[in-house]
């Protein structure tokens, strides 16, 4: 855990002092720390968004698949309810997925924090 948890702090801390180098024009002499870290952290968040997103959904289909199988294996004349079923649930479930990446690419395309700074 220590470890992992190690790796995590110094990915942001290299992510935080790489970012104004990434946008720094060759012309600008000054460098607004303010906006670097502001996409740092955008970068991390949607990183963490789509993991999380697709690591919830991951579970949950495998949930919901595991429950068909075994309703299916219990009850074959059920089958095409079950499947049935089923395919509306993981199309739900992939639907949050989705909704994941969208705040992903909101964070990083259209930055609702960028217009505070100026």
């Amino acid at each position: 855990m220590k470890k992992s948890l190690f790796y995590t702090l110094m990915t942001i801390l290299v992510i935080i002092a790489c970012a104004p180098f990434a946008h720094a024009a060759p012309e600008a002499a000054t460098v607004d720390y303010t906006k670097a870290i502001i996409i740092a952290c955008s970068l991390l968040v949607a990183g963490l968004a789509v993991a999380l997103g697709s690591i919830g959904t991951a579970l949950g289909m495998g949930n919901g698949l595991n429950g068909a199988t075994n309703a299916v294996g219990r009850n074959p004349e059920a089958q095409g309810k079950i499947l049935l079923t089923m395919m509306v649930g993981l199309a739900m479930i992939e639907s949050l997925a989705i909704y994941a990446l969208v705040i992903a690419l909101i964070v990083l395309f259209a930055n609702p924090f960028l217009g505070y700074i100026g």
